[in-house]
This record gives C-alpha cells, sequence and structure tokens, in this order.
C-alpha cells in the first residue's frame, strides 16, 4: 500500500511515542501544552490511538480488497446459477408463487387486433412472396422441367496408317539387291 500521509504521520507518531517513554518515564508527569495540561500517560494513550488507528484502518482496507476480489471472482460463476435458478422458477411456479421469490412475471402479450393479424400475414405473405420461400407442401409439388435427350455420336474410326515408304531397290550394287528369305 503507497505511503499516505496518514501512514506517515502514524509511523512519526510511532516513534514520537517510543521517545516520550524514554524520556518522560513518569507517567502521571503533567505537560503544559497548548488547551491545557496533560499527563505522560494522557499523551501517550493519544498518541497510541492514532496508531492504532490506522493500523486498523489498513488492516481493514487490505481485508476489504481481498473481499472485493474474491467477490469479483466468483461474481460470473454465481450471477449463471442465479438467472438459471429464476430460469427454472419461472417455468415451474405460478404467478402469484413467483412473489415469494421477488421475481415479476412476464408480462402477458396483448392480444392483437383483427386488424393488427391481417396486417402480419400480409407482410409475412410479402416476405415469403420477396424471399421466395414456399411451405414444404409447395416444394414436393415442384418438379423439374427438363426433357434430356440421349444423343450418341459414334467416334470416328481410326485413319488406316499410311504405308511405310520403302526405297527403291537398287540391282547388282555391293551389298545391295534383295535380301534372302529365311525360311
Amino acid at each position: 500500500m503507497a505511503d499516505t500521509g496518514k501512514k506517515l504521520m502514524a509511523a512519526h507518531v510511532g516513534k514520537m511515542l517510543a521517545g516520550t517513554k524514554k524520556h518522560f518515564p513518569n507517567g502521571s508527569q503533567s505537560l503544559p501544552l497548548v488547551g491545557g495540561a496533560h499527563t505522560v500517560d494522557q499523551i501517550s494513550s493519544d498518541l497510541q490511538s492514532l496508531v492504532t488507528n490506522r493500523s486498523n484502518v489498513e488492516a481493514a482496507q487490505t481485508a476489504a480488497t481481498v473481499a472485493v476480489e474474491a467477490e469479483t471472482a466468483a461474481w460470473p460463476t454465481l450471477l449463471a446459477i442465479v438467472v438459471a435458478y429464476t430460469k427454472y422458477l419461472r417455468a415451474t411456479l405460478g404467478t402469484s408463487d413467483l412473489a415469494d421469490f421477488d421475481i415479476t412475471p412476464f408480462k402477458a402479450r396483448a392480444p392483437l387486433t383483427a386488424v393488427q393479424k391481417a396486417a402480419a400475414a400480409a407482410k409475412a405473405e410479402a416476405t415469403r412472396k420477396a424471399r421466395g420461400t414456399t411451405s414444404a407442401k409447395q416444394k414436393k409439388a415442384v418438379k423439374g422441367n427438363v426433357t434430356a435427350q440421349l444423343v450418341v455420336t459414334p467416334a470416328p474410326a481410326p485413319a488406316a496408317p499410311a504405308p511405310a515408304a520403302t526405297p527403291p531397290a537398287t540391282g547388282g550394287t555391293a551389298g545391295g539387291g534383295t535380301p534372302p528369305a529365311h525360311g
């Protein structure tokens, strides 16, 4: 905790108290102060009160900080339980019993007039039309309007391979002529 003016003053007064006990051991000795004479015991008691009060305040502040941190950590879980319990009570109890739990019942919906119902129906129909939505029965009635014909085209016949070009036969040359037949 940061040193505040009061904390610094309490530390200073604590040292004054120690000095008072050292230099004025006789507690019944009267010291003339502004506003009248006081005994050493009265002064020591007042100084000790200041130190004790500051110590108590700091302890209380620390305890409060710890308590706030504990509450903050537990709050979401506990709040979820409260909300769930409230929903349970609303679902299971009658309207008159909810008052025992300080829970107000949901406000009943006001019934729609005939004009409001007609306007709502017209709006719903226009919305369905704009979105193109239909009922399940209407969806079943929708059939595909596709005419399909199977067209089979024969694959073109492969072209006959062109005969390989053979070199012209020359007669009587060395190594030339017709090769002998194998048989």
